[in-house]
C-alpha cells in the first residue's frame, strides 16, 4: 500500500518533535520515536504497559549511522551488517553515551536494525534520527503484521500510523550479540543459525529468556511474550492435540486448533495473522501443535513456546 509524500511529512515530523509513529517493516508494525530523545523514548514504555528493563530496537538507515550509537563496531558486526543490512536481523554492541539508557533498559549495550521495508526506510532517511521502535502492540501480546491489528491493540496511543500493507516476514528479526569470543544468538529469527555461521563461523547460543528485574540483553527475552489473550497451549504432536481439544470440548469450552501445515518461512510469515483471527474467535482455548523440532522451525516453535508460557 502506497504512502503519500503528505502522510510521510507528517511522520517525519512527528518524529522530529517528540511524538510516537507506527510504521510497517518487512517483520512487524513498529511503534518508533526519536531514539536520541529520552522523553519521546519514555511515550513507548507508556503506550505499551511495557518493563522499563526490556531494551528497544534502534532502527538505522545504514552502517554510516552507527558510529556515534556505539563505543566500537567490530569487525563482526561489520560483516554481518554488510551481509544481512537491510534485512532482519539485529546486533547488538556496546552502546555510547549518545544512546539515551531508558533506550537500553537500563543496559550497556544496544541493539541495532536497519529495516528492508521502503515505508521503513523512506521515514528514517527523511526524519534524519535513528529511530527506537519495539513492535507496535501491548507488551507480552501477539505482534501486529497490519494496521487493523495495531488500531485493535494501541488505538488513540499513537500519533501517526503509516499503513504500508500486511508485513510479509511476519515474525520478529535475529538478534545477535557480538562478544568478545564471537558472536551469540538472543532471539531466534527470519534469518536462521545456518546463514549467519556462513558469515561469521560457529554462533553461541546465549541465554533464552529474562526476567523484568534485571536488564535484558535483547528484546524478546521475557519468557511470555507474543502471546493472544485467548489462553494457548501447546502440544508436542497432533495426538496430544486431538486428546487436549476432546478434554477441553467435554468441559463445555469452546476450542480453537492451530497446526503448522505450511513451509517454514510460509508459516512464518502467517502466524501472527492467522493467531490474530483465532483470538477475535471468542475461543476458550487455542490448542496449538509444535512443528518439528529442527533448526528450519526453531523461530516459530520458539513464538508458540513463548505465548503458552506461564504469566
Amino acid at each position: 500500500m502506497p504512502i503519500g509524500f503528505a502522510e510521510l511529512d507528517r511522520a517525519v515530523v512527528t518524529i522530529r518533535t517528540g511524538g510516537l509513529v507506527v510504521f510497517p517493516t518487512e517483520t512487524v508494525y513498529g511503534l518508533g520515536a526519536n531514539a536520541l530523545d529520552p522523553v519521546a523514548v519514555a511515550r513507548i514504555f507508556a503506550a505499551k504497559s511495557r518493563p522499563s528493563t526490556n531494551p528497544l530496537i534502534v532502527h538505522v538507515t545504514d552502517v554510516s549511522q552507527v558510529p556515534p550509537l556505539v563505543e566500537s563496531w567490530p569487525s563482526l558486526a561489520e560483516k554481518l551488517a554488510m551481509k544481512f543490512w537491510p534485512g532482519p536481523l539485529t546486533i547488538v554492541v556496546r552502546k555510547s553515551a549518545l544512546v539515551p539508557d531508558i533506550v537500553t533498559g537500563g543496559g550497556p549495550t544496544v541493539a541495532l536494525r536497519c529495516p528492508n521495508h521502503p515505508v521503513a526506510l523512506a521515514l528514517l532517511k527523511a526524519s534524519g534520527v535513528p529511530i527506537a521502535a519495539p513492535s507496535a502492540n501491548r507488551s507480552g501480546e501477539l505482534s501486529p503484521t497490519t494496521a487493523e491489528h495495531v488500531r485493535n491493540s494501541l488505538a488513540g496511543k499513537y500519533d501517526v500510523l503509516l499503513n504500508g500493507g500486511p508485513c510479509l516476514g511476519g515474525l520478529e528479526s535475529t538478534v545477535v550479540e557480538i562478544t568478545p569470543t564471537g558472536v551469540r544468538l538472543l532471539r531466534p529469527g527470519l534469518i536462521g543459525v545456518h546463514a549467519l555461521e556462513e558469515v561469521v563461523g560457529k554462533i553461541e547460543h546465549g541465554p533464552t529468556s529474562s526476567s523484568t528485574d534485571a536488564p535484558a540483553h535483547s528484546p524478546g527475552m521475557l519468557s511470555r511474550h507474543y502471546a493472544p489473550r485467548t489462553a494457548l497451549e501447546c502440544a508436542a504432536n497432533p495426538s496430544d492435540a486431538n486428546f487436549l481439544v476432546h478434554l477441553y470440548e467435554t468441559a463445555g469450552l469452546k476450542v480453537a486448533r492451530y497446526e503448522c501445515t505450511d513451509s517454514p518461512s510460509e508459516a512464518a510469515a502467517k502466524l501472527y495473522a492467522d493467531l490474530h483471527t483465532l483470538d477475535a474467535g471468542a475461543f476458550d482455548r487455542i490448542i496449538a501443535t509444535l512443528p518439528p523440532d529442527t533448526e528450519e522451525w526453531r523461530t516459530v516453535r520458539d513464538r508458540l513456546m513463548r505465548a503458552s508460557a506461564e504469566e
